[in-house]
């Protein structure tokens, strides 16, 4: 079992690697992302940057890597459904796809800062806590049309969805939304120095001419 373990967890980091926004933001429209906006590798700065027809797509894949990764859990053996063993090799995979994400070998681990890879990670490990947690995304996003604004206040309310949700019965769930809510608000500093500044951006849908 632990050498299915640890090929596996290779793997997803592999599948987080495979940054989204910078090959798509090459092949179609022949532009690095990095270079423009924030220069981040993610969805807001490829919305940011090349309009809704490259973020959306980018949005659903970075989503997708660190899902699919926390499905491999399928093909380990020996391991009980819903034990708390099972669910922290859930979170061995999909965490180490969102670290592809955010450092990923392909791309001179320059990428994103691992919000929508976080979504698919709780989006596979557990449903109902997503759904909560990206309604409260949108819902400050509607208001503030600031992205980083509406990820930090998701990821804040997470750890409190998470533990109404369980009942606090999991401590493996617990730990990982508190160290989750923790990660996104570090990967989030520098717009917190600009939100507090009033420098930070309004997210635009359309490519800038």
């Amino acid at each position: 079992m632990v050498y299915y373990i640890i090929g596996f967890t290779v793997i997803s980091y592999l599948l987080g690697s495979f940054s989204s926004a910078v090959w798509f933001g090459k092949w179609f429209f022949n532009t690095d992302v990095r270079e423009f906006g924030s220069k981040n590798a993610g969805a807001t700065n490829t919305f940011r940057v090349l309009g809704y027809k490259a973020g959306i797509p980018v949005f659903i894949a970075d989503i997708l890597k660190s899902f699919l990764a926390v499905q491999l859990i399928i093909f380990v053996p020996e391991i009980v459904n819903g034990s708390e063993f099972y669910y922290q090799v859930k979170l061995i995979f999909g965490i180490s796809a969102v670290i592809g994400h955010i450092f990923p070998v392909f791309t001179g681990f320059r990428g994103g800062k691992g919000v929508a890879s976080m979504l698919g990670l709780v989006l596979a490990l557990y449903p109902s806590a997503a759904g909560i947690t990206f309604v409260v995304f949108l819902v400050v996003f509607l208001i503030s049309h600031i992205v980083s604004v509406s990820s930090v206040s998701a990821a804040l309310t997470f750890p409190v969805i998470m533990l109404l949700l369980t009942n606090g019965n999991s401590i493996t769930l617990t730990v990982f939304s508190c160290v989750a809510a923790v990660l996104i608000v570090i990967t989030h500093l520098k717009n917190i120095k600009r939100l507090l500044k009033g420098e930070e951006k309004r997210i635009s849908f359309r490519k800038k001419s």
